[in-house]
């Protein structure tokens, strides 16, 4: 081969496209419209079921008093929106469910954390925690009542002691479920205590951490639910109360689906986290 040839050779191979090529391309389009595709039937079942609601409900065959049409519920929450009760309520809600999510995650992240490393701590604490949590809240309540009162503190008690449990097991979980042979590893290449917690046990706990959370959320607004129902003055649970009293039915649906949306919220934003500080791992990052 002549000089010429050997100097043109690797100009005619650089020449060549780079990137995704066709074949590559088209498989990732197809998948992302089949992603979209997904995402916008699994709002097609709620769409339809408003639609058919509001149809029977319009039609007579929904009494107002047994269920509102969807248009009465909107006709209320814009009322109500207007005239700042709904969001007063809305917020006093949101801050006691923050604080008692806070509260909670951090003792059950704490007491997860000790019972994952720690076979005496497991045996100290793992079998009074499981007791309490096999309470259900509405029997703790009139004991939580003498202790706190009615007031903000026993409603986020409340929500703390919810909240706890999910992270609480889901933490020790995951840090028990996490590969030896990866904790073998780290030792062979010389890392430290706190180096090999922070670089491989709590990354391994991570994905059940945070299944831990999105269960604790969904708990939060349980326990909220049950602790606004009783000497509440204000948020969502004391205006579904308060319609109860005067049999408005429409404000009750409404607070129903206040509390369905602030689900949908949460898990969204537990889904987010997931995909941020999961991004190494093959079953999240960027799969949803």
């Amino acid at each position: 081969m002549s000089n010429l040839e050997q100097t043109a050779s690797p100009v005619a191979y650089d020449a060549e496209p780079r990137g995704d090529t066709t074949a590559t391309y088209l498989p990732r389009r197809r998948l992302e419209i089949g992603r979209r595709g997904l995402q916008l039937l699994s709002w097609l079942a709620p769409a339809i079921l408003l639609v058919v609601w509001e149809l029977l409900a319009q039609g007579g065959w929904l009494s107002p008093q047994v269920l509102p049409a969807p248009s009465k519920v909107i006709k209320t929450a814009f009322k109500l929106t207007t005239s700042g009760s709904l969001l007063n309520d809305l917020g006093v809600s949101l801050l006691r469910a923050v604080a008692g999510f806070a509260i909670g995650g951090a003792v059950g992240f704490t007491l997860g954390i000790l019972v994952g490393f720690s076979r005496i701590a497991e045996a100290a604490i793992d079998r009074s925690v499981q007791m309490i949590r096999a309470i259900p809240f509405l029997a703790l309540l009139p004991l939580v009542i003498v202790w706190l009162g009615v007031g903000e503190a026993e409603k986020i008690f409340l929500v703390a002691l919810g909240v706890t449990f999910p992270i609480y097991i889901n933490t020790n979980l995951g840090i028990r479920q996490v590969d030896p042979k990866l904790i073998e590893l780290g030792r062979i290449q010389g890392l430290g205590t706190l180096k090999l917690i922070r670089r491989i046990v709590l990354p391994g706990a991570l994905p059940s951490i945070l299944t831990g959370v999105r269960y604790a959320l969904a708990t939060a607004w349980l326990a909220l639910v049950v602790a606004e129902t009783i000497g509440a003055q204000s948020g969502i649970g004391f205006l579904a109360m308060d319609a109860r009293e005067f049999l408005r039915t429409d404000v009750i649906v409404l607070t129903i689906v206040i509390y369905a949306l602030i689900g949908v919220a949460a898990d969204g934003i537990a889904r987010f986290l997931e995909r941020r500080l999961l991004a190494w791992h093959p079953n999240y990052g960027g799969a949803r």
